[in-house]
């Protein structure tokens, strides 16, 4: 059967690839290293904190893993009556190998755990083929602890995992799948896979082929990885792609971790170009387990990098702050009573920010209506911004018509790095609001804020939608506008829709990935639906008309969480 052409979409993701496969060492993780010839073999740290072996483990379908194993110096405090030691397990990241976390392995044994850390299968050095963590993979997880009880001297009442990106998932489903597992730090891992691949019914080209190029060098793709990688490229057989990714997400096995009563650390960066912000914390309010939650600026694993070189890193620090509680247990160090377990940092002061529970982020809500030319609040003195209400009551009605596919210049950035950006420079994706293109997108601002706004959770558009083609794309953007007319983007999300009759109007909610930002005193929000973005598959048909809004009575809006 003849390929399809690839989307636009696709050619344009594709034409990250070279700059992915030059930052994935980097901001994915530790660039790898060439292990050794010998497989098996010992040698005493420089640093007398212990030994470091390479170990090849066996898993039970006969495929060999390669692993680094760390092991406390003699007399080093935390061994039980019978000489062990907490064990931690650590899955290496994608793309990577088990040398990843050779800073990470030495400081763990030095503080009294044994630390495994191994090369997933399918990736350098370890057999198989890359299976994104499905069944085989969370079965080489217990194969991997079942492993180091016999290999090493520890303790099988207190063992851990922690991983970052593909181990951070996969530490979330061990933490399902087997109960030996008394606590995990999944670090910039993800929740539900297939949200991070088709979140708002569109498919993350942008993303799905920087992890596909990351991927190329050094691992082995299954034919079923394969398959479904081109069956997403190519915008066929979606449910099948939908059934691959769910098996592989820690949100459907939520009640087995509940059940088990694992202790779970999520922490992720708020501009995540795979796993968005969303995703975390609904997994995160679901669990019922002891928890905590840590959100940072920043793009996929970014956050975490410099602790992967040894250097002091607060993600790490929190990491370690969590498994020394609940996996050392009693030989650790109390916790602080006054700590709360929802940790935020604000863009793009980076103020940081303590919460009960997710739920307690925000305290209010402020709605915006959608008007003919603005947006304002519902009614004088219900959230008024400034002076006026922009936009009018909502029952005037009115329409905006746009061309369908075309670039606005709107953008949700570049993936792996706009979220980089932000995190040193403070300087997210940003547009000259003025000089968006009208033909292509609906913008509306506010008046300015004269004392500013704390924006916290997850913002959420209503609008009414007519469009000359049965399917279709919408992304929505949230920008924090300037006097200069300058947006930095404070929040994104796409939302499709399929099988519409043309010319009928149908309502149309889009919610925007969570986050904490700052709106200073004085700036507008300002609101642009568009229908194309290079980061995402759209289905706008190129020359079609979407129109938003209605001549009737239209209850369009921006509802605003806010603090």
């Amino acid at each position: 059967m003849e390929r399809p052409t690839p989307s636009r979409g696709r050619r344009t993701a594709s034409a990250v690839l070279a700059a992915a496969l030059a930052l994935g060492g980097a901001a994915v993780a530790q660039p790898a290293v060439a292990r050794p010839a010998v497989a098996d073999s010992q040698a005493a740290d420089a640093a007398g904190v212990g030994s470091f072996r390479l170990a090849d483990v066996p898993m039970k379908d006969g495929v060999v893993l390669k692993a680094d194993v760390f092991t406390p110096a003699p007399g080093t405090p935390g061994a039980d009556p019978q000489g062990r030691y907490p064990l931690l397990v650590q899955p290496a990241s994608w793309g990577q190998n088990d040398l990843e976390y050779v800073a990470q392995g030495r400081a763990l044994a030095a503080d009294g755990y044994v630390a495994v850390t191994y090369t997933v299968r399918g990736f350098w050095g370890s057999g198989g083929q890359v299976d994104v963590a499905g069944p085989k993979d969370v079965a080489d997880i217990s194969t991997v602890i079942d492993w180091a009880l016999a290999h090493t001297p520890a303790d099988p009442a207190r063992i851990g995992m922690v991983g970052l990106s593909l181990g951070g998932g996969l530490t979330l489903l061990g933490a399902a799948f087997d109960p030996r597992i008394k606590a995990v730090a999944s670090l910039s891992g993800w929740a539900d896979l297939t949200d991070s691949l088709y979140s708002g019914q569109t498919r993350h080209l942008q993303a799905a082929a920087v992890l596909a190029g990351i991927q190329a060098p050094t691992g082995r793709k299954s034919p079923e990885f394969a398959r479904v990688l081109d069956d997403l490229f190519a915008d066929r057989d979606l449910p099948d792609v939908i059934r691959w990714a769910d098996t592989r997400s820690p949100a459907r096995y939520l009640d087995r971790i509940n059940a088990n009563g694992t202790a779970v650390l999520m922490a992720n960066a708020w501009g995540d170009s795979f796993f968005n912000p969303s995703q975390v914390t609904d997994f995160y309010q679901r669990l019922t387990v002891p928890k905590s939650l840590e959100l940072r600026p920043g793009d996929h694993a970014s956050q975490e990098f410099s602790g992967l070189l040894g250097l002091d890193n607060a993600t790490w620090n929190s990491a370690r702050s969590w498994l020394d509680r609940y996996v050392k247990g009693a030989s650790a160090p109390a916790p602080d009573p006054g700590t709360q377990p929802v940790h935020l940092e604000v863009r793009p002061s980076g103020t940081s920010e303590s919460h009960a529970d997710w739920r307690s982020v925000s305290s209010r809500t402020e709605h915006l209506t959608i008007g003919a030319d603005a947006l304002g609040p519902d009614a004088p003195g219900t959230g008024t911004p400034g002076a006026g209400t922009p936009g009018g009551p909502a029952s005037t009605g009115w329409q905006t018509t746009v061309l369908g596919g075309i670039p606005s210049g709107a953008s949700g950035g570049v993936a792996l790095l706009s979220g980089l950006v932000d995190q040193t420079l403070h300087q997210p994706p940003t547009v000259a609001v003025p000089l968006l293109a009208r033909s292509a997108a609906l913008v509306r601002q506010s008046e300015p804020y004269p004392q500013g706004l704390s924006l916290r959770g997850v913002a959420r558009v209503h609008t009414t939608v007519t469009a000359t083609a049965p399917q279709g794309t919408v992304v929505a953007y949230l920008y924090d506008v300037d006097a200069l007319g300058l947006g930095r983007l404070i929040s994104h999300a796409p939302q499709s829709w399929s099988g519409r009759t043309p010319g009928q109007p149908f309502p149309l909610d889009v919610p925007l990935f969570a986050t904490a930002y700052d709106l200073p005193a004085g700036h507008r929000l300002a609101l642009v639906l568009g229908t194309r973005d290079a980061l995402y598959g759209g289905e706008t048909p190129l020359g079609s008309r979407v129109t938003f809004g209605s001549t009737t009575a239209d209850p369009a809006g921006l509802t605003l969480p806010v603090r």
